[in-house]
């Protein structure tokens, strides 16, 4: 992740100047929106919302350990919330546990909406994801960090991201950013 200060930024001495004809918000069409996502991000800016660029959902697996069902893994799978805005993260993000609280196994998700955390899913089909090893005292900082950076729009090729997985074991938590493209030679080199 890179963070470049810019001239002419908001965070100049002069705030109010915007000599250049580049605005200073970026309109929904810069990014390449749909007519939904248009729609939806125009309705939320005029209810006095910040739009985020994607919409995204929590989804939650509990399995219990050393017990098999003929549970498949997808009717394990529960979507918990979904939010498409600043706001109605932190309504959420707030009231999630912890995963210092959360039993093992467990897997807490957060998915792109429209990408169910399957790799059957056709957004996944095709990709791959990165695997990071946790001692179990750190890896809720790290998730944390890696949620914000996620619905923030802050990573690179986040186009290419489907979503993240947090999955609490027993000796360790594993952290794993789930991409679009496993051929993709720029986002592999991207970690």
């Amino acid at each position: 992740m890179e963070v470049e200060a810019e001239k002419g930024s908001e965070h100049n001495n002069n705030e109010n100047s915007n000599s250049g004809s580049q605005p200073l918000v970026e309109s929904a069409d810069s990014y390449g929106y749909s007519q939904d996502q248009r729609e939806r991000h125009a309705h939320e800016l005029k209810a006095g919302l910040h739009p985020l660029k994607y919409k995204f959902v929590f989804w939650y697996t509990r399995r219990t350990p050393g017990v098999r069902t003929q549970t498949s893994y997808e009717d394990n799978i529960k979507k918990i919330v979904e939010f498409s805005t600043v706001e109605g993260f932190w309504v959420c993000y707030c009231h999630l546990a912890r995963p210092s609280a959360l039993p093992s196994p467990t897997d807490l998700h957060l998915f792109k909406d429209g990408i169910r955390p399957l790799w059957e899913d056709s957004a996944n089909c095709n990709g791959g994801k990165w695997i990071i090893r946790f001692k179990k005292v750190v890896s809720g900082r790290f998730w944390e960090d890696l949620v914000l950076a996620l619905v923030g729009d802050q990573l690179d090729y986040s186009d290419d991201i489907c979503g993240a997985v947090l999955s609490i074991r027993f000796n360790e938590d594993i952290l794993s950013v789930w991409n679009r493209n496993a051929s993709d030679n720029q986002v592999l080199l991207w970690l």
